[in-house]
């Protein structure tokens, strides 16, 4: 596996460090997990409940081995120096300053191991104008201006279904890792790598601040391509109370329905979104509320077009596409996980479908 005899010190918890941690075990490093005396990592409790810790511990802790230290106690911080003096990367994500004062931070660190990889996650970075301000995804979705684009048909920001400032900052972090350790194959030397979940949301939006780089202008959400002013990138509803959506804003996909629908003078109407698109969506909305979704999946199915149905997540899972390439994966206890999304065709990943007992591995890594 291509990160094989990489050791990684694993102090983050919840969803964006263990995110991207996981990803490294998948592909081969060790890592260990250090988890406080109790009731260990949080994501362990949260519900709903496993066999052994939680599913959610289970996506997120998968191949790594537990390290139950006391950082308030002076053996405790001495055995996590260590650990971090014999790692190739540290991923933190205290808020800022805390691993200093646990006698762990960077420059700590690197004067003892210059190779170490030290990457700390935080909601606002290490510097700005917000030291030590704690903040989860949806705080950093409402202050980047996601959620003022995601508005339901009542025009007030929606929840969105997952949480994205967390998961892009973990990529971020997976990103600024691995770009380290291959620099590190020339100079020897690690670095440290200060990743914001505030910034890594605020650059995902870079397909949608045109009216506001151009202008100073917040968009017309409802009149934007991606979010409201385009009939052939929306939600339709069928006759069965389900939904689809018509995602390809291409001229040629929006010939192909509308051709297929014999609307083809409509077709002009959807070269630029906006209100002017308006009789497409009528028509659109008024021709799928006609039948069920299972009949439009079986009529688009032999068009060239972007479609999709609006699934569940049980229905999701199922997806032919998913089950075909084997990205489901059931271990040998008859539980669900999700594959590794990166494949190598020579040295491919070989998860571990096991989440650790909390300490399950203090005394074999610690060699007590």
């Amino acid at each position: 596996m291509k990160l094989q005899g990489i050791k990684v010190v694993d102090l983050s918890w919840f969803l964006p460090g263990p995110y991207l941690t996981t990803s490294l075990a998948d592909h081969g490093a060790e890592v260990i997990k250090v988890e406080p005396p109790g009731e260990g990592d949080p994501g362990r409790h949260i519900l709903p409940p496993d066999e052994r810790t939680s599913v959610f511990f289970r996506n997120m802790g998968r191949g790594k081995k537990s390290v139950v230290l006391d950082l308030k106690s002076e053996q405790g911080r001495a055995d996590l120096f260590r650990l971090a003096c014999e790692a190739d990367v540290l991923v933190e994500s205290f808020r800022p300053g805390v691993a200093a004062r646990f006698g762990i931070g960077y420059d700590a660190v690197a004067a003892k191991n210059p190779g170490i990889v030290y990457c700390s996650i935080s909601a606002f970075g290490q510097d700005g104008a917000y030291p030590g301000r704690a903040a989860h995804d949806l705080a950093l979705e409402a202050m980047t201006g996601v959620l003022s684009l995601t508005l339901g048909d009542d025009g007030r920001p929606a929840i969105p279904g997952i949480p994205v400032a967390d998961l892009v900052s973990g990529l971020h972090g997976l990103a600024g890792v691995l770009m380290a350790l291959l620099r590190r194959k020339d100079t020897g030397r690690g670095d440290y790598i200060d990743v914001s979940m505030h910034e890594s949301l605020m650059a995902s939006c870079a397909n949608v601040v045109g009216t506001t780089f151009a202008e100073n202008k917040a968009p017309d959400v409802k009149q934007q391509r991606t979010t409201g002013g385009s009939a052939f990138y929306r939600v339709y509803d069928t006759s069965d109370g389900r939904q689809l959506v018509i995602a390809g804003q291409e001229m040629k996909f929006i010939k192909n329905l509308l051709g297929a629908l014999g609307k083809s003078e409509m077709a002009s109407l959807c070269e630029w979104p906006g209100a002017h698109q308006k009789p497409v969506m009528d028509f659109l909305a008024e021709t799928f509320r006609a039948k069920p979704l299972a009949h439009w999946m079986e009529y688009l199915a032999t068009l060239d077009i972007c479609y999709g149905p609006v699934n569940t997540l049980p229905e999701a899972i199922a997806d032919a596409n998913l089950q075909k390439r084997g990205f489901m994966v059931t271990d040998d206890q008859g539980r669900l996980h999700f594959g590794p999304v990166v494949r190598f065709k020579d040295e491919p990943s070989n998860p571990i479908y096991r989440e650790p007992l909390l300490g399950e591995h203090t005394d074999e890594v610690l060699k007590r």
